[in-house]
């Protein structure tokens, strides 16, 4: 028996999950689910990679009203990956429907191409904050109807700087709403959101389906900044990653790091804010395939992924805060699987990664990587070392010499 028809889902969904070989609930989905449906709000904490799109995908499929032209449901999200990702799998889930209407809204696409879209009946919206402003501005959003709004990735919104904006959006919605805040950690801007803009909602947390921080093995590798590219090769070559992620501050670090690992050989590929949306989806799709083993991105970039198989993270630059690491190294042990990070820290990254201990109250174990460094500049060392050696020399000679003068000279005054 389908599990799902317990939480009081129509049979069309069930129908719809079961083609996707769905038949079971996550623990997020099993508890937001029968809330949800209840109409009460909704603050659950999970990360991505627990079934949580489906948790709150589900109860808005199954009330809103296919009959009113109006925006009954608006997904909230951080980044134009999560959007496109979350829309992927809703259009799943309506398929075999044609009186569910859909419409994704994020920066790099053709605002007009939206807005004619917009023209026509639209049932839910998946936008990022930025793009979804600026509709409603236009006054081509009408968001007074929302029965139901998701804050997706919260804590992320809330740290890449966009409470201002996720503030404005609220308040353009009814305060009947529904509204259900997803995310990873609980900080207290995310707990003062919910105090402002909550009714009573219910508290839920999700264990995890792949592995939780503390089941996650996690390295630092101390190194130097001209190091840290040889330490990097040689962790990669002795951990063997059948997935792995390289975090970078910049996107100017991450297309720099792609361009030195594909000189070595590797398989890599770069994900960062600069690339098209259709050379952005191509490399999610082929790190997905396996066609490239190494995917060097940025934070905002890798949000939303949930690529089964990512075996390794691979902390390039170190994050500058808990919440950014425990995002980071989320990437990896999916479904149950193994999971590993290693974050590289040189004397200048002491302080963050004493930080980021505190922040997850663990201890991480240390590893020491020579690394090579980079092509020239060992050449140039070893010739730095031989001028060096033969300085030393040179100098032994003359004492040496200066020696045997100065006692011919003592031995010449005996006589």
């Amino acid at each position: 028996m389908n599990e799902f028809t317990t939480l009081g889902l129509d049979s069309r969904l069930i129908k719809q999950l079961e083609a996707q070989g769905i038949d079971t609930p996550t623990d997020i989905q099993r508890e937001t689910i029968p809330v949800m449906l209840q109409g009460k709000d909704v603050i659950a904490q999970a990360q991505t990679g627990t079934g949580k799109t489906f948790a709150f995908l589900l109860p808005i499929l199954e009330k809103i009203d296919t009959e009113a032209p109006e925006v009954q449901a608006l997904i909230v999200t951080p980044t134009r990956e999560l959007a496109i990702q979350i829309t992927s799998e809703l259009m799943k889930l309506v398929e075999e429907r044609d009186d569910v209407n859909v419409l994704a809204v994020y920066g790099g696409q053709d605002v007009e191409r939206q807005i004619k879209h917009l023209n026509k009946q639209v049932h839910i919206v998946v936008a990022t904050p930025g793009r979804l402003l600026d509709h409603v501005r236009r006054e081509t959003i009408d968001l007074s109807h929302t029965s139901y709004l998701v804050l997706d990735e919260a804590d992320q919104m809330l740290h890449i700087g966009f409470l201002r904006e996720v503030e404005d959006i609220i308040n353009e919605t009814p305060e009947s709403r529904l509204t259900a805040l997803f995310s990873a950690t609980m900080s207290s801007d995310i707990k003062q959101l919910a105090k402002r803009f909550m009714r009573s909602p219910e508290k839920i947390r999700g264990k995890e389906k792949g592995k939780t921080v503390e089941e996650i093995e996690q390295f630092v590798i101390e190194t130097t900044d001209r190091r840290k590219f040889g330490s990097l090769t040689e962790t990669i070559d002795e951990v063997r990653p059948f997935l792995g992620i390289v975090f970078c501050r910049t996107k100017r670090r991450v297309s720099k790091l792609n361009g030195d690992l594909k000189a070595k050989g590797y398989l890599s590929d770069e994900l960062h804010g600069d690339l098209s949306q259709s050379k952005r989806e191509s490399v999610i799709k082929r790190f997905r395939d396996a066609k490239i083993q190494i995917l060097v991105a940025t934070d905002v970039a890798a949000r939303g992924l949930d690529i089964e198989g990512v075996t390794h993270v691979f902390n390039y630059d170190i994050p500058q805060d808990t919440e950014s690491y425990i995002h980071r190294i989320g990437r990896t042990g999916r479904a149950g699987g193994d999971g590993a990070s290693y974050t590289f820290v040189a004397a200048k990254d002491q302080s963050f990664i004493q930080m980021i201990e505190k922040g997850i109250g663990k201890k991480l174990a240390r590893k020491t990587v020579e690394g090579a460094l980079p092509d020239g500049e060992e050449r140039n060392d070893e010739r730095r070392n031989d001028q060096r050696s033969r300085s030393s020399h040179s100098s032994r000679k003359t004492g040496s010499s200066n020696n045997r003068n100065r006692n011919s000279g003592r031995n010449r005054n005996k006589r």
